[in-house]
């Protein structure tokens, strides 16, 4: 099985969270699912989410798509997010 582990940072956390809970089926469509979401203690805009991916493929076409890369500007998401694909 693969993970992917992203590090975003974003200017509102309650404002991207909204956003982020709206774009479930795009991620549910790119197989990926959440298991967990966290907040670094120093700076609650620093979020990290790691997601389990059904199909990898599916997966990296997603977080590379012009689509993901405008919902997450609009929703807040500062400068560009790490990503690490994990197994």
């Amino acid at each position: 099985m693969a993970y992917v582990l992203a590090r975003l940072r974003v200017r509102n956390f309650s404002k991207w969270k909204r956003g982020y809970d709206a774009h479930l089926p795009a991620r549910r469509k790119a197989t990926l699912r959440q298991k967990a979401l966290l907040r670094s203690l120093r700076n609650p805009n620093d979020v990290f989410v790691l997601f389990q991916a059904g199909n990898l493929k599916k997966a990296k076409a997603f977080m590379s798509s012009p689509q993901l890369r405008k919902v997450m500007k609009e929703n807040g998401v500062v400068g560009k997010p790490e990503r690490f694909l994990l197994k």
